[in-house]
């Protein structure tokens, strides 16, 4: 009957320490997850920081005052356009119609050059390849 009271009592503490155990992880989690809260308000606050930051630097009427402090630009009027009828007449063409690219050659040139096998002097040829 000892034994069995023993056992008993021995099952009991064995389960006390398992719950207190459990009991100590869940608050350690908990302790996690309110830092990890707290981490998040701030880093949510810093982000709205900066976008308040962006929001004066990107104004227009500051990045109007520094253009008229800094740039010696002047309005554009609407009398500065010309019309489509002055502009220069085209380039003469070099390349005849009908004639190859000379660009679209020299690529296939160059494609082809890197497509061919290429022997090292650490392969050494077969007899069939000489």
């Amino acid at each position: 009957m000892r034994i069995l009271h023993l056992l008993v009592i021995g099952v009991l503490v064995f389960a006390a320490a398992y719950v207190y155990r459990i009991k100590m992880e869940s608050t350690e989690r908990t302790e996690r997850v309110l830092r990890l809260r707290a981490e998040i308000r701030e880093q949510r606050d810093a982000i709205a920081v900066l976008r308040a930051e962006w929001a004066k630097l990107d104004s227009p009427l500051r990045l109007q005052g520094l253009v008229e402090r800094h740039l010696a630009l002047k309005p554009l009027n609407a009398n500065q356009y010309d019309s489509l009828k002055n502009l220069p007449d085209r380039p003469p063409s070099l390349v005849k119609p009908g004639d190859p690219d000379p660009i679209g050659s020299m690529l296939e040139t160059i494609e082809a050059t890197a497509d061919a096998p290429a022997t090292t002097g650490s392969i050494p040829q077969q007899e069939g390849q000489r």
